[in-house]
């Protein structure tokens, strides 16, 4: 039997299998694969797209990972912090927009205390119940985490970024281990949240192992998101000069996770969009089934660099909510005003 064929039947390889596959597929199996992303992704979400309205809120961070345009050591990084008064002002206007989910994302900033960000949580579900609040704010304690549910808090996004300890090792400064992301995630998962890891594709120092590896840790935790993008390099990190994550192996690998998490939520992200100018509409003819366009204010948005040109203007701009309607629709796709949640088996 094919590896391909085994996969579609089983859901799931050995890790020799993974690297083989990945080292093999060519376009027709390419195809098969897609293919069959976009019909299960159809079995559980037909044809809707859920819209995520993004608030990046600060970029401080205390943490120094190697390709990430906000870190610590970055000083030439522009940084700032939202008040809670302008991220309720993002989150009235995504609402008129049609947006019945905020997410909130910023680096781990020591000045969002618990307590600021379980207020922050309680003003948004308070003001539109009907809403989903997404946290994006990295590794806290288990304790934290917990808080931020009780206030209402329903998913939580943490990449593991690979699932490799030696990998994770090479993009990030010893403070920061593999074994506590893995154990924020099942945190997570434990206190009840809807849960989303994911990982880079083309990060420097990746091989085939590595992204066999994640394919498996997703298989176990099973997460209900996983976001899949392009590693991009920031001028301004130690990993400058390495080469992008390409698109055709990014399609892959998110056809890849839609067939081993077949009802996940998967994001055509920002990062996609970026490499190419019709990265996200493949995104979803790959199986994703989620956009998260940009809530925030425009005079911070491209403050907000993770990588070098990240598209924070146009389309990705909410308020052109209808020219992304459009862009989804020209494919077979709409956008959803619904919270879009996860959809178990």
């Amino acid at each position: 039997m094919k590896l391909v064929e085994k996969l579609i039947q089983n859901r799931i390889l050995s890790k020799e299998e993974f690297v083989e596959l990945l080292a093999n597929t060519d376009a027709e199996d390419r195809e098969i694969l897609r293919k069959e992303a976009v019909r299960l992704r159809e079995k559980y979400y037909g044809h809707d797209v859920y819209i995520r309205g993004l608030i990046e809120f600060t970029n401080y961070c205390r943490c120094d990972c190697y390709y990430c345009g906000i870190r610590r050591s970055n000083r030439q990084a522009e940084r700032y912090r939202l008040t809670q008064e302008e991220i309720l002002a993002c989150c009235r206007a995504g609402y008129a927009l049609g947006f019945r989910t905020f997410v909130l994302q910023g680096g781990e900033d020591p000045y969002f205390t618990d307590e600021r960000i379980c207020e922050l949580v309680r003003a948004i579900k308070s003001s539109w119940p009907d809403c989903a609040v997404t946290l994006s704010i990295g590794e806290k304690e288990h304790s934290s985490y917990r808080l931020y549910r009780k206030a209402g808090a329903d998913r939580y996004l943490l990449r593991h970024e690979t699932a490799s300890p030696a990998h994770y090792r090479r993009l990030h400064p010893p403070e920061q281990t593999p074994q506590r992301r893995r154990q924020c995630l099942w945190s997570l998962k434990e206190l009840g949240y809807q849960v989303g890891a994911g990982f880079m594709v083309g990060s420097p120092y990746q091989t085939p192992e590595n992204l066999a590896d994640d394919l498996l840790f997703l298989h176990e935790l099973s997460p209900q998101m996983a976001g899949i993008g392009p590693f991009i390099p920031h001028h301004q990190t130690p990993f400058s000069a390495f080469p992008a994550g390409t698109l055709r192996q990014t399609l892959l690998m998110v056809a890849l996770t839609r067939l081993i998490l077949p009802n996940a939520l998967l994001p055509a992200t920002t990062a996609l969009g970026t490499i190419a100018p019709d990265g996200r509409e493949r995104g979803v003819l790959a199986g994703a089934n989620v956009v998260m366009p940009n809530l925030s204010p425009v005079g911070v948005r491209k403050q907000y660099a993770l990588y070098d040109n990240k598209i924070c203007t146009g389309d990705e701009a909410a308020e052109c909510r209808a020219c992304l309607q459009n862009r989804m629709r020209s494919i077979g796709y709409e956008l959803a005003v619904d919270r879009g949640d996860f959809v178990p088996e």
